[in-house]
Parts: structure tokens; C-alpha cells; sequence
């Protein structure tokens, strides 16, 4: 595959100065921190080294990324080997996309309190889930998942929702029967969405009340109680969306999707068309277009993709990838391997035994990045020879990772 023509990078480099002088206290510190490590991001700044294959002596000079999380160019190794470590969690049995989503108005107030309102939204789904899922009358399991937050639409604007996988079916209460969900049905997403809209609004409003929400700005309004409580009771009357659906092409599909912004976010570099007369044209999927093409393209003036893209960087430390129920990171072993072994008992149903044939094998790691193919002669191996110390002239730009 070609490389892309343009990159984030080379934005950054041609209108970042003029974005920062015009943002001025607007642009935080934490995004001027992203902005400078994606800009230095595999040049001589932050240094490198001097590869040279072991048959035909081609060399190579291979620049350090910045291993920025926010980079696009960072990080294909670890989200690989994240996609294989989670294909290899895979269970035999169907599995669901599940994607959780708030309105308009408690966007805007996640927005200007990201930590906070982000960690209420992985809590609540995961609660809903959890609750929907062990009542009886729905499944009556202890079900387990991952989540993995997004922040952006297609065209860049503040649209935070989470992507959940989950398999079709979970424990027992007394952990003795694998109990599966009816074929093609998981749980009923407008109960789903009704508690998840309920836990959201009950723990925004403790927030608020302990001191911990900010409004500012535009929202500056809401700092007032009744303000704020005439908001929550608007976003109560309003239909919250919770989309589940098997993945049509098996539960491979949805992590190829969620893993590419698992280990960056917001826009990848094969998707900037142009960069010109300080305007940025990308292309972007519109999803709701019912006639002609999906993919289209959006032309805007630099500093406004720029602003789009800061919207998403997340506060530092924070976790955009989490799991729940049995596959919680303390436990998700000796669960896994309950329920693999309550699932060879059962008997295979079509679905699953389809879905086994996807997933024997973890996805391999390419094996020109595995084994550093030379590329000039595709026979030798590329090893490093020297390296070469970062520009003192640049500054050092800290691991935000």
C-alpha cells in the first residue's frame, strides 16, 4: 500500500505557529503538547538510527516517533499486537456491536469536563449492561466486554460515544451453564437506553453537586442549580440512542474498526486529500446519505482542522479502552477459561461454529514489520548500526502515551 500523499504532521508544520497565535489561551497546554510531538513526530529532532541489511548492504535512516497517542503515524506495532491479544480472547460464540451515545446537550458538558463526564459514561454502560443482562427476564447472565471510547464524527466535530464488543451470552449465576442470547438478539436497546440515560443523568448530578463539574463560556449558564437542573430534566425527556447489532462479518470486523483509533484518534492520514491556500480537504463517510456515494469530501480553512482535531485529546492518563463484567482485567483469565470450557459442553450452534472458523488463529503481525525486510533486496534483514542522538536544538516533547 502507498503512503499517504499528505499527512497531520505536515499541517502542524505549515499552519501550527499561526493556529497557536490566533488560539492564544484557548489552546491548552496539553494540545500544544500533541501538536509539537506530532510535528517533530520521525524527524531528526527526536533522533534515530542508521539500518543496513545483512546481504546487500542497503541502508536506511529510521527516525524515533514521538509515540504520541493522538499521532497517526504512531504506535502500528502496539495496536497489532493489542488486536491479536484480543483475538485471542475470542469465545465461540456470537458476538455484538453495541454503541452507546448522549445528546447534544451532555456532549457540550463532557466537552469542558472531559475526565470526569468521559468516566461516567464507561461506568454507566457498563453498569446498564450489566444490570439488563443478569435480570432474568432478559438473559439472566453475568456477561463481560470491552468498551472503547470515540469523541469524534466523521467530520471532526465533538460527538462522544462508546463501541462496545460483547459476546452473545454469559455466566450463570452460579457459574455452572454458559447462557446464551436468543440468535441475531442481544438485549432490547430501548431498555438499554432508558437506564443507561438514568445513570448518566443521577451520577452528572452528583458531580455537579460535589464540585466536581466546571461550566465556563458559553456554558457558563449551567453553573447556576436551577439552570443546570432545567438541562438534565430536557436531556430526561429526550430519546437517548444505544444501537446494538451482531457484526456482520463476525467479531473480527468490529475490532479491525475500534483498533484504529485505538492507538490514535480522530482522522487517519490516508483520509487528508489536500493542502492548499491554507484550506485542508479530507474526504469523510456519511452514513446517513441514502442516495449516491457515502464517501464525500469536506474542505476547511486550516485553523478550524486544526481546532477539530484538538477537540479530541483526551486528559492525560485517561483510559479510552476498558473492560467489564468477566473480562475485567482481574479475572478475566480464570473466566475465560470457565467459559471456554462451558462452551465446548454445549452444543455448537451454526452461528458459532461460523464464527470459530474466524478466529482459530490470532491475526499475524506483517511479516516485513516482524522481520525488518530489506527493501531493496527482499532477502536480507535490515539491523541498526548506528544511531543517531536527538537534535539539541529541538525541544525534548514528553510521552503523553
Amino acid at each position: 500500500m502507498s503512503r499517504p500523499t499528505h499527512d497531520l504532521a505536515e499541517v502542524f508544520r505549515r499552519y501550527g505557529d499561526a493556529y497557536r497565535q490566533q488560539a492564544g489561551a484557548a489552546c491548552s497546554t496539553a494540545q500544544r503538547r500533541v501538536m509539537a510531538a506530532i510535528e517533530t513526530c520521525r524527524t531528526a529532532a527526536l533522533g534515530g538510527h542508521v539500518e543496513q541489511c545483512d546481504a546487500c548492504g542497503h541502508q536506511r535512516i529510521a527516525y524515533n516517533s514521538c509515540r504520541n497517542r493522538h499521532c497517526p503515524k504512531c504506535q502500528s506495532l502496539a495496536r497489532a499486537a493489542w488486536l491479536a491479544r484480543r483475538h485471542a480472547e475470542l469465545l465461540d460464540t456470537e458476538y455484538f456491536h453495541v454503541v452507546f451515545t448522549v445528546p447534544a446537550s451532555i456532549a457540550a458538558i463532557a466537552f469542558q469536563n472531559k475526565a470526569v463526564v468521559y468516566g461516567i459514561l464507561f461506568r454507566a454502560t457498563a453498569e446498564t449492561l450489566r444490570t439488563i443482562a443478569a435480570d432474568p427476564r432478559h438473559l439472566g447472565a453475568d456477561i463481560g466486554g470491552l468498551a472503547v471510547l470515540h469523541t469524534w464524527s466523521q467530520t471532526l466535530v465533538h460527538h462522544p460515544h462508546l463501541h462496545c464488543l460483547i459476546p452473545g451470552g454469559g455466566l450463570s449465576p452460579d457459574r455452572t451453564r454458559w447462557v446464551s442470547c436468543r440468535p441475531g438478539f442481544f438485549l432490547p436497546v430501548r431498555v438499554l437506553a432508558r437506564l443507561f440515560r438514568r445513570l448518566v443523568l443521577e451520577a452528572l448530578q452528583a458531580a455537579f453537586e460535589a464540585g466536581q463539574i466546571r461550566c465556563v463560556g458559553t456554558l457558563g449558564a449551567l453553573a447556576d442549580p436551577p439552570t443546570w437542573a432545567r438541562t438534565l430534566a430536557a436531556a430526561r425527556q429526550t430519546d437517548w440512542v444505544v444501537y446494538a447489532k451482531p457484526p456482520c462479518a463476525g467479531p473480527q470486523q468490529v475490532l479491525d474498526y475500534v483498533g484504529r483509533y485505538t492507538h490514535r484518534v480522530a482522522l487517519s492520514n490516508d483520509r487528508l486529500l489536500d493542502l492548499d491556500g491554507g484550506q485542508v480537504r479530507f474526504s469523510y463517510r456519511n452514513a446517513r446519505a441514502t442516495t449516491g456515494p457515502r464517501r464525500k469530501t469536506m474542505t476547511l480553512a486550516a485553523p478550524e482542522f486544526i481546532r477539530r482535531f484538538l477537540l479530541h485529546v483526551l486528559p492525560a492518563g485517561f483510559h479510552r479502552i476498558r473492560y467489564f463484567g468477566f473480562l475485567a482485567n482481574r479475572h478475566r483469565r480464570d473466566a475465560l477459561a470457565r467459559c471456554r470450557q462451558l462452551l465446548s459442553a454445549a452444543p455448537a450452534s451454526s452461528t458459532a461454529a461460523a464464527e470459530a472458523t474466524r478466529h482459530d488463529d490470532p491475526p499475524p503481525i506483517p511479516a516485513a514489520v516482524a522481520r525488518r525486510i530489506c527493501p531493496a533486496c527482499q532477502q536480507g534483514r535490515l539491523i541498526r548500526v548506528e544511531y543517531l542522538a536527538p537534535d539539541p536544538r529541538c525541544p525534548v516533547i514528553p510521552d503523553t502515551s
